[in-house]
């Protein structure tokens, strides 16, 4: 299945934009009561701001022409009145929607977040850990800047331009018309930009995606470019994506300001047209110098939140492409479903292979009409040269990968019928390269264990200690409470294995697959490791995959994995034979 987000974005439809568009508002239906108060504090508002010219248009012809003060004077107070309200209801709705951004941009990290963790492991082999930051991170801070900021400020401006329309209208319909012109210029306008502003927006957020990746892989590959004395490699490629980003951003700046001198000069040409047909209909003693300045302010109402709805419109569509490249997440579903197959396939065995074909997306078969099983209780070793499939072999037992063709059983029954939790619970997996999460050794062996969660650390040790595993623990000078810093860089990765071995012994797994977990430890440690395999209960079964042949020595049953094909090697003696034959080919 196609997971690269990149590929996706140009297969998305157009109607899976609007069913994303409806699960962000679902994010803030809990926040329907605080988006009704916020719509109506700017919508009071608007509807004060906009009495004011009428107001003071009424002020100029009834009063000040006469020259009555104390009129002038009880009118001046009413509009200060109004607009000390007008400036609550903004405060207002300011605080509110504050408050409604902050909310939903919590729930959408946490969403995207939950969705990733449902997702499988071919998502994250398609796309980089830099982007994906990038859209958590990043892009939700564009929608939420949108939703926070922007959303009733859009609003605002649209209800005051809808009123100063319908005033310039109500006034004088002819030079209301001749007034909302340029607007009409303007719609055309954005509507025909839109398009391309988002475009520019969108591109601006993929290069600055591939800027987050490529400065996490430089990061993370640091030692090495140390080792390689070859910094200049790192300046060059990083000099490479920040120019390209710094091009992109440059396109979308343009883009973003486009239409604030268009808007201005459209909101300029509508003055003009005001004062010079309002001049000529006061020469005509058909207008009136108050009315004239009511229309001046309305025309000013009118062309001065398109102004903002330039900037708001550039708000929009960047909220917009940030929530393209959200959404794709948020529509993709594993591959890894739970089937409804509840059939026994009468075997004793613990796991089978049945007519196993696999091949990774994009790429050719791996696995080949793969037959074997595995009886509990029993250790196996998957043998074969670099790139042979052994991991592969490995990776399909623990179901991070469905066959293309053929089943997988597990205790009789086909493995994609077991819910995460279970089969988690009764497969346990050691990574060639382990991880480990920031805080102490106790967390990490406890990561998904909820059974001794609860317990005291006088009580895990005495845990540890039934299963074989205290001489373990004794490397570590602190114990359980032994800190591990971020991604495990404060130990060895010997340690990080150790400390990821206690962690798949304590879960008391049926099927245990170890992935060279022993090939960053020394000899003595290999051994402690041995004796602790051997003293496992009787139902476990062991699958190493080793380049040590010391390790393997021992094994009920030898597997020779190379060229898409699982053979039974036999004796270790012709299993030797076998690998040294597999590297002489390869």
């Amino acid at each position: 299945m196609n997971y690269n987000l990149n590929d996706i974005a140009g297969e998305q439809p157009k109607s899976s934009t609007f069913r994303s568009l409806k699960k962000l508002l679902q994010l803030i239906k809990e926040e329907r009561k605080n988006l009704l108060w916020a719509l109506f504090a700017i919508l009071s508002n608007s509807g004060l701001n906009l009495l004011g010219p009428f107001i003071i248009g009424y002020t100029i012809d009834t009063y000040i022409v006469r020259k009555n003060y104390p009129g002038v004077l009880s009118f001046s107070g009413l509009l200060l009145f109004m607009y000390m309200l007008a400036f609550i209801a903004s405060y207002k709705q300011t605080k509110i929607m504050g408050g409604v951004g902050q909310n939903m941009l919590f729930k959408l990290r946490n969403t995207i977040f939950n969705k990733l963790q449902e997702l499988p492991v071919d998502f994250f082999n398609q796309n980089k850990a830099g982007d994906l930051i990038s859209r958590v991170n990043n892009d939700t801070d564009k929608i939420n800047q949108f939703f926070s900021q922007s959303l009733m400020q859009f609003i605002g401006t649209i209800v005051t331009m809808v009123g100063a329309g319908i005033f310039l209208l109500a006034i004088n319909f002819r030079l209301g018309i001749a007034t909302l012109v340029p607007g009409i210029l303007i719609f055309f306008f954005t509507k025909a930009t839109s398009h391309f502003v988002k475009l520019r927006n969108a591109l601006s957020m993929k290069s600055t995606g591939s800027l987050s990746a490529e400065i996490q892989e430089s990061l993370n590959n640091f030692k090495v470019i140390i080792a390689f004395n070859r910094r200049d490699y790192f300046r060059n490629r990083f000099e490479e994506v920040n120019n390209v980003n710094y091009a992109k951003a440059i396109d979308a700046g343009v883009a973003n300001t486009v239409f604030i001198p268009v808007y201005g000069f459209f909101a300029s040409m509508a003055q003009l047209i005001v004062l010079t047909l309002g001049i000529y209909l006061i020469s005509i003693h058909q207008f009136s110098i108050g009315l004239l300045v009511s229309y001046l302010a309305y025309a000013t109402n009118f062309y001065n939140p398109l102004r903002q709805v330039a900037a708001l419109w550039t708000n929009f569509q960047v909220a917009m492409a940030g929530w393209d490249r959200v959404s794709h997440i948020l529509n993709l579903e594993s591959n890894l479903l739970m089937t409804n197959t509840n059939g026994h396939l009468k075997s004793e065995d613990l796991m089978e292979f049945r007519n196993v074909h696999f091949g990774y997306p994009g790429g050719k078969e791996i696995l080949h009409n793969i037959n074997f099983q595995l009886e509990p209780g029993k250790t196996y070793a998957l043998v074969g040269p670099t790139g042979g499939g052994k991991t592969t072999t490995a990776s399909l037992l623990a179901r991070l990968y469905d066959p293309v063709k053929g089943q997988v059983a597990l205790n009789g029954k086909d493995i994609r019928s077991y819910s995460s939790e279970e089969r988690a619970n009764k497969i346990g997996f050691i990574l060639q390269e382990p991880f480990l999460f920031t805080g102490t050794i106790r967390e990490n062996i406890l990561y998904g264990n909820d059974h001794y969660k609860d317990f005291s650390n006088e009580q895990l040790e005495e845990v540890i200690k039934e299963a074989n595993l205290q001489n373990l623990l004794d490397i570590f000078q602190d114990g359980l409470e032994t800190e591990v810093s971020s991604g495990g860089e404060s130990i060895s990765l010997g340690q990080k294995q150790l400390i990821a071995f206690m962690r798949a012994i304590l879960r008391n797994p049926d099927l245990l697959i170890l992935d060279e977990a022993t090939a960053n430890i020394d000899t003595v440690t290999e051994k402690i490791l041995e004796d602790i395999l051997n003293k496992l209960p009787a139902k476990t079964t062991r699958v190493i995959i080793a380049h040590r042949l010391n390790t393997i020595k021992n094994a009920d049953e030898i597997f020779f994995v190379n060229t898409g094909e699982v053979i039974r090697a036999g004796s270790f003696d012709h299993a030797v034979d076998m690998l040294l034959k597999g590297k002489r080919e390869s």
